[in-house]
């Protein structure tokens, strides 16, 4: 049997609301500095990207707020839970980045971790703020499509049609 060529990707953490909150004008994938601890931490799952986000310093991009627990069997060696990681990124990438950040307007917020191919990585999005109203609207048709979609899969079924 020959090995398939999709790399192999298992979450650790998504951040579900940062999709709710924000509109995602575009995504990139980054690699993400690490201690041993922290890897082995993240290897049981124990990471939480709710109050995480990017932002430059020196140049380069940083990850604040990214919650990884000390590694339970960890001795003095042991990490500090929300320090600040760095990004690793292409200095192109970087640089368009920096540059859409700095029109104004937008913020680096990250999506999710996940590990692929045994690297730890990170889907950072570049994310515009929606407002209340974008926000419901946004409900509005999601809604409306689950009950297309709902009502498109009884047709096919032979259903009758609900009133």
């Amino acid at each position: 049997m020959t090995p398939s060529k999709r790399p192999e990707r298992r979450l650790i953490a998504s951040n579900k609301k940062a999709r709710h909150e924000y509109e995602v004008l575009r995504t990139y994938e980054a690699g993400i500095v690490l201690v041993g601890t922290e890897v082995k931490s993240l290897r049981e799952g124990r990471a939480s990207l709710v109050d995480a986000f990017a932002h430059e310093r020196d140049g380069e991009i940083v990850l604040y707020g990214l919650h990884i627990a000390e590694y339970t069997y960890g001795t003095w060696t042991n990490h500090a839970p929300r320090r600040n990681r760095k990004l690793l990124l292409h200095r192109a990438e970087i640089d368009r980045i920096l540059d859409k950040v700095r029109e104004g307007g937008v913020t680096m917020v990250p999506l999710s971790m996940y590990f692929e191919n045994g690297y730890a990585k990170v889907e950072l999005a570049l994310a515009k703020g929606k407002r209340s109203y974008d926000k419901r609207q946004t409900l509005a048709e999601r809604d409306a499509n689950r009950e297309i979609a709902r009502e498109l899969g009884r047709h096919l079924k032979g259903h009758p049609r609900r009133v």
